[in-house]
């Protein structure tokens, strides 16, 4: 039988001189399923995020992965733990090619170089760029550059992935298409996704459970038919456009 993993926030926040940026949030995260993390703009997100990778560090709180506490572990060290991640803001090696991108992601956690390329083979092919293995990354569209961001962090075979706005920039038929990936990938690769993004169609359709942050700390969390039904986070978030994918 596969082990299960969890991620575990507990109480976690970060001030920036001051200001609760993220005030008090716990959440867990399983292997096998995918969390939702919502709210407006300036809602602590993204800071969080970066906290749990080790970018930032915590003013409160623990990460707990699996058993083990990395809150104040550096980013490499989070990585090698089993947390992977994409950026809001694509941050790929521009001059380098697809494939060299993928296995400078098995690379980083110390995986052989003869190993990395074999791996970033198998995962450029699961994302549908095998023709562009050779092409520079900064060559490929705006949705391959986020498929190939993805590549990258799975080429960790991390136990949890955290995606950080995967569908910004992409259209309609690009957003389709990642859900179509994504949704399998949790019983695929055994792992536990968390993901940001600001389509509530993506949201609802791809997430097993919500989790709604305003103003740093949590307002809600569920499923996202509770989740959208809440009026808490219909006042804060969600508004209009909840009722336009409902």
């Amino acid at each position: 039988m596969t082990h299960t993993a969890t991620l575990e926030l507990t109480g976690l926040g970060k001030s920036f001189a001051g200001l609760k940026a993220v005030d008090d949030v716990s959440l867990r995260l399983a292997t096998g399923e995918i969390l939702g993390l919502i709210g407006p703009n300036g809602s602590g997100k993204t800071t969080l995020i970066n906290i749990m990778t080790g970018l930032l560090p915590k003013t409160t709180g623990t990460v707990v992965i699996d058993g083990t506490d990395v809150s104040r572990y550096p980013a490499y060290r989070v990585a090698r733990a089993g947390l992977a991640r994409t950026f809001q803001t694509i941050r790929l090696f521009k001059n380098l090619t697809c494939l060299e991108n993928v296995e400078e992601g098995a690379v980083g956690v110390g995986v052989g170089r003869r190993q990395a390329v074999v791996r970033a083979r198998d995962l450029l092919a699961e994302v549908g760029l095998t023709d562009s293995s050779n092409k520079l990354a900064r060559e490929l569209t705006f949705g391959d550059q986020r498929r190939l961001e993805i590549a990258r962090a799975l080429a960790a075979q991390p136990k949890f992935l955290l995606l950080d706005e995967p569908a910004a920039g992409l259209n309609e038929e690009e957003t389709d298409a990642l859900l179509q990936y994504l949704k399998p990938l949790p019983a695929l690769k055994h792992i536990g996704i968390l993901i940001v993004d600001h389509d509530m169609r993506l949201m609802m359709s791809l997430c097993d459970r919500l989790h709604v942050l305003n103003y740093g700390r949590t307002i809600a969390e569920g499923t996202p038919g509770q989740v959208q039904n809440d009026p808490q986070v219909i006042e804060a978030y969600l508004g209009s456009e909840a009722k336009a994918h409902a």
